[in-house]
């Protein structure tokens, strides 16, 4: 029996052995593999100086690009440097910085490892076995404070993520796929060939060598970890104005307890250990050696970029343009210097064929020339450095938000711009005129923002409301201000014009005067004192006071030109019939069916007019017959009959253009173009109205084909009561014909 067993119990372990033992084609490990080539000797010294021989000996998953002897060779020849120089330190970054984690053939090598699957062709690099960990520098604890990066982005650190750089890569199933060419590749290397498979300067000359832990690529450069966008900006003092931006007002130092805990473990020191943090306000975190970590491995298909300013492009440029009004840098609001940073950082790779279609978090290009301006260029673990001898102009900057962001006098102003109007205003393709309000303006009318509530206010007679209120009057307001003029229409204000604002009303201007329906109420006048050009557009500033918005009702419009019976007004006898009429409420003193906060053109026909629609019976009056002919006697502005009452609503309301504000401009109604009047027929049908717009030529045709012309202003006068009047949300026009409906 014991014998049987013996026998029985050999043949199950031979079998099993046959089963799960080594296969016989098995490669041996990544260290074994590299004795056996050959040409390694000079690397499995430096390996086993670095202590990664039992890794690289054992099981594991590894993609190793492995420098051989003649890359070590180009290595000690260019450093001076011999096998025996290389200490233990220097030998493990050497491979760490060489090891990659997972195995990759070249097959997947180009591909990202995104959460739903491969991505064929959208990779070139890899995160490696380096990483920088602790280290000293200025902090809390003085110049030797215990600092460790920040490995996450927005001021954040995440415990138990090592901050690993990652390794280039460039291969042509990458290139393909985003479109680029060796010229990216030399732009940055320059003594090296674009192979189709290169590993930072190096090629690699033979690919795929399988290993029982992994893949080998043999390169023929021995490469060092790469400095982070960090750790570069250090290295060259040129750039010192821009990196002390970053160290004056965007670094912070954290205390964490975990790192401490782990810190005091491995060396036996007592020290505390700080995060460096940079300000949440900026697009990254140059020493962030991932990337946006949207996904676990999205380092592998994007990097960061920067753009740093010389010290000679920068001095002057924040000498000239941040601080024109803030005179000493440590009175910038960190949102300004945060916006100037983030100017010259892009949360993408910008290739240098792709400067032009880059866009950074401000949503710009790269504004360099990739031959002229750059000065220097470098690869970087996360990311790639470019130092230029030119600023980077931000939007914000240069277009007509500048004036007011860069002056603290003007900081309400550009707070209701980052509300309303900041993608508009700093296009530089988007052409705009403003007209600069300052604090103290909209103060004394009773504005203001409530820092500690983030509210906007509104104080009168010692009460004061805040919120939704006046920050939609204040709207209103920034509105008045701000006009839209893609072809420079308000580059001179001499002579006399009048131009639609951002919100859809009016302002007119009067040799270097302005005014909007608000000053025309008061009977103010605004002078022009002053005005800079931007790259899209201008700005003005005025003598007192500001673009405020009208008040009145447009009856109380129409009343204010209509003068009194002894001294008859252009709009006198429109208004008798008005306010008799059943299209006229008293109570509110204003026409029934206008609609608050809507547009509204109103045509007024001359007193000739006038008569004549009494004549041909489409107004109340009196008429005798001269010669045969019948002949205007009188108005009859207040008629006693139903019939009479309804045929003078009639005229008013179809003699309104409703929902749309039209000025002889030349831009809106241009060629027969219907627009809805506030007359409807007895099956409750619009009638419309149809215009002929051309620059200061403005006909509109009625129901009957009949045309009338928008008289011209009367210039002799400071915005006189003819034509373009400027009502609330409303223009007034004389016409020099009445309109007829069919009805």
């Amino acid at each position: 029996m014991l014998c049987l067993i013996l026998v029985f119990g050999g043949c199950r372990k031979k079998a099993f052995d046959e089963y799960y033992g080594r296969p016989d084609n098995l490669q041996p490990p990544i260290y074994q593999v590299l004795q056996q080539r050959g040409n390694f000797t000079t690397l499995l010294a430096v390996i086993d100086k670095s202590g990664y021989k039992p890794t690289l000996s054992a099981a594991g998953y590894w993609t190793f690009f492995a420098p051989n002897d003649a890359a070590f060779q180009k290595y000690f020849t260019a450093n001076n440097l011999t096998l025996d120089k290389i200490d233990s330190v220097t030998a493990r970054k050497i491979v760490t910085y060489a090891l990659v984690y997972n195995a990759f053939q070249t097959d997947h090598l180009s591909d990202y490892q995104s959460g739903a699957g491969w991505v064929p062709g959208a990779a070139f690099k890899r995160r490696t076995a380096y990483y920088d960990s602790f280290y000293t520098g200025p902090g809390p604890e003085g110049p030797n404070t215990v600092l460790i990066s920040q490995n996450r982005n927005a001021a954040t650190y995440q415990f138990g993520d090592n901050n690993n750089k990652y390794i280039p890569y460039f291969t042509s199933a990458f290139f393909a796929s985003a479109k680029l060419t060796a010229s990216d590749y030399n732009y940055f290397f320059p003594g090296t060939t674009f192979s189709g498979f290169n590993v930072v300067n190096g090629t690699v000359v033979n690919k795929d060598i399988l290993a029982e832990n992994g893949v080998i690529h043999e390169i023929d450069q021995v490469v060092l970890p790469l400095p982070s966008l960090e750790q570069k900006l250090a290295t060259n003092s040129q750039y010192s104005v821009f990196k002390n931006l970053y160290d004056q007002f965007m670094i912070g130092y954290s205390a964490n307890a975990d790192i401490t805990s782990r810190y005091n473990v491995l060396t036996g020191k007592s020290d505390k250990v700080y995060v460096k943090f940079y300000s949440a306000l900026l697009s990254y975190a140059p020493n962030n050696e991932n990337f946006l970590k949207l996904d676990d491995n999205d380092g592998q298909q994007n990097g960061y970029s920067m753009f740093a300013p010389t010290n000679d492009a920068l001095t002057p440029y924040l000498n000239t343009v941040i601080l024109e009004f803030y005179k000493d840098i440590k009175n910038l609001p960190p949102n300004i210097i945060a916006d100037l940073l983030n100017a010259h950082m892009w949360t993408s790779i910008v290739w240098p064929s792709k400067f032009n279609t880059t866009a950074n978090s401000l949503g710009e290009p790269a504004r360099f020339n990739a031959s002229a301006d750059v000065v220097e260029k470098q690869f970087c673990s996360n990311g790639v450095f470019y130092g230029v001898s030119q600023v980077q102009k931000a939007n914000v900057f240069s277009t007509v938000y500048a004036r007011a962001y860069l002056d603290p006098a003007y900081s309400i102003m550009t707070r209701l711009l980052n509300d309303f109007l900041k993608t508009q205003v700093t296009s530089p393709t988007l052409k705009y005129t403003v007209f600069m309000m300052s604090d103290a303006t909209l103060n004394a009318l009773g504005y203001g923002f409530n820092t500690t509530t983030s509210n906007y206010t509104f104080t009168q007679n010692g009460s004061t409301t805040s919120g939704a209120t006046p920050k939609a009057a204040l709207q209103r307001i920034l509105n008045l201000n701000i006009v839209p003029t893609p072809n420079g229409e308000l580059n001179s204000l001499a002579g006399d014009g009048i131009a639609e604002t951002n919100g859809g009303e009016y302002i007119r201007w009067h040799n270097n005067t302005v005014s909007s329906g608000r000053t025309v109420e008061l009977g103010q006048t605004l002078t022009v004192v002053d005005s800079r050009t931007y790259s899209n557009g201008k700005v003005y500033f005025l003598n007192s006071g500001l673009l405020d918005a009208p008040t009145k009702t447009i009856a109380a419009d129409i009343a204010a030109n209509a003068g009194t019976s002894t001294a008859q007004g252009p709009y006198y006898d429109f208004y008798q019939y008005l306010i008799n009429s059943t299209a006229y409420s008293a109570a509110a003193g204003e026409i029934n069916n206008i609609q608050l906060g809507g547009n509204y053109t109103v045509f007024i026909p001359t007193q000739a007019a006038m008569k004549q629609a009494v004549v041909d019976g489409f107004l109340p009056g009196t008429t005798t017959i001269v010669g045969g002919v019948k002949t205007f006697a009188s108005f009859t502005t207040n008629p006693t009959t139903t019939a009479d009452k309804d045929l003078v609503a009639r005229f008013i309301y179809f003699h309104i253009l409703n929902g749309i504000t039209i000025a002889p401009d030349g831009k809106k109604g241009v060629n027969g173009t219907p627009f809805p009047t506030l007359l409807k027929d007895s099956q409750g049908n619009t009638l419309n109205l149809i215009t002929f717009n051309q620059p200061n030529n403005l006909k509109i045709q009625d129901n009957q084909v009949r045309t009338a012309t928008v008289t011209p202003p009367n210039n002799n006068s400071y915005f006189p009561a003819t034509s373009n009047y400027l009502g609330n949300r409303a223009l007034l026009h004389q016409i020099d014909n009445y309109l007829r409906y069919n009805y």
